[in-house]
Formats: C-alpha cells, structure tokens, sequence
C-alpha cells in the first residue's frame, strides 16, 4: 500500500510591514517622483494637519475625528497622485501603510509615543 501524500498548505509570505513616519518622511524626500516645491507644499500641509491632530487630541477646537479623517484621506490622495506612475513602489508602501499610520494619528496614547503631540515633525 502506497502512502498518500499529504498536501502542504502554501506557508503565507509575510507583508512587510508598514511605514513609519520617519521612513515615509525619507523615502518621500528621495524620490524624484515629486520636485522640490510641491515636497515644501506637502511638507506644509502635513504640518498643518498634525496642528490640527495636536488640537484635537488636546481637545482644543471644533474639529471632529471625521474631518480629521477626511483631510488624511485627501492628503493621501494627493502624494498618491503624484507617485502613481513615476515611484509605484513608494506608492504601494504608502497604500498598504495607510491604515497604520492612521491608527497612530487617531489614538492619543500612539500619537504622544511617536513624539508627535509635541511638535515634532515625524
């Protein structure tokens, strides 16, 4: 009698993890995928909503978790845009890093241990 073979589930490669934001920070300086003006552009609009982050997790301010969601997606959107043809690895990092990073700029606990209630840009 013959044994059967037992048939090996393929073992799962492992995602990479997600960015975080001191990579983003780097990788999006690198790339040639976006000049230097629209880098200070987008520099400014993601300090600005980190202000807006600080101010609500301080609770200072009107503005809702729901808004605040609405301008991560919306700035996401834009960087995406901009690194779709020309950098799609970085763009496909960023779309898989998406939900990470926005669990770290919702949750006051996470957002204080990245050092980014502080000021300090990520």
């Amino acid at each position: 009698m013959v044994p059967k073979s037992v048939a090996v589930p393929p073992t799962p490669r492992p995602s990479p993890a997600p960015l975080d934001f001191k990579s983003l920070e780097a990788r999006l300086r690198q790339t040639q995928a976006i000049g230097v003006f629209t880098k200070l552009a987008l520099k400014n609009q993601v300090d600005d909503l980190l202000g807006k982050f600080r101010a609500y997790h301080k609770r200072q301010g009107t503005t809702t978790l729901a808004q605040l969601r609405r301008n991560y997606d919306m700035l996401l959107l834009k960087v995406l845009s901009l690194l779709q043809d020309t950098d799609p690895p970085l763009a496909q990092d960023i779309i898989k890093s998406r939900a990470a990073m926005w669990s770290i700029l919702e949750d006051p606990k996470k957002f204080t241990e990245f050092n980014l209630m502080a000021g300090a840009t990520p």
